[in-house]
């Protein structure tokens, strides 16, 4: 999710608005895919990377987390959805990791559909994480296979993506998903995050559901 930074200082406004209006984006995104029946959604929300921006726009971004697990829990719960998490918990501010504790704990029965949030999340030190959980967990290191490896991952348990999206017109990968994404299809558009909305989503699906995906083969 690409672009609120932009999208602000296009209006004039403060990045602030930009990733309030960015929050905004998140809930008609995950409402629409629940109406079209997406059963796994994930959204990288903050990167490991992300920790060198000012410290005032972390502590921006970490209070919209937590108003938006506060306020969307109910919803949430309704709609029977799981919260996931990708990523390292211990290393967040602590009010947004009690939110996200929370919400895991209470929506963990729930399973019509999957919403994961990938927060303090980098796709290298996933694999990394993996491998030493392998090995920790009396793997050999000679009968590793990419099943043993998905199975320690962040997504053990969740199929690999099929589509990933890219907002605001970057094209690149972004250390997202890098064992999971092997075949999955990219879907790249110039509309900024917070200007997401159910039709671009329909654009993205219309342009997935045209490809042929071979995996590999001929």
């Amino acid at each position: 999710m690409d672009g609120n930074g932009r999208w602000a200082e296009q209006r004039g406004l403060s990045r602030g608005e930009g990733h309030r209006a960015g929050a905004e984006a998140v809930r008609r995104v995950v409402t629409a895919a629940r109406e079209l029946g997406i059963r796994h959604l994930t959204l990288y929300s903050f990167s490991r990377e992300n920790w060198s921006r000012p410290r005032t726009e972390i502590t921006l971004l970490f209070g919209l987390l937590t108003d938006f697990l506060g306020r969307e829990l109910s919803t949430l719960q309704k709609h029977d959805i799981r919260l996931g998490l990708f990523g390292e918990i211990a290393d967040l501010p602590l009010p947004a990791r009690k939110a996200l504790e929370h919400v895991l704990d209470k929506t963990r029965d729930n399973g019509s559909m999957r919403l994961n949030l990938a927060l303090n999340y980098s796709g290298r030190e996933e694999i990394i994480l993996a491998c030493r959980k392998y090995l920790e967990n009396g793997g050999r290191p000679e009968e590793l296979t990419p099943e043993a490896l998905s199975s320690n991952l962040y997504s053990a348990g969740q199929p690999d993506p099929d589509l990933i999206i890219r907002t605001s017109g970057e094209y690149r990968v972004s250390n997202f998903l890098l064992f999971q994404s092997a075949y999955s299809e990219y879907h790249f558009t110039e509309t900024l995050w917070p200007d997401f909305e159910k039709n671009h989503l329909l654009e993205a699906l219309r342009s997935y559901s045209g490809r042929v995906r071979r995996f590999g083969n001929i």
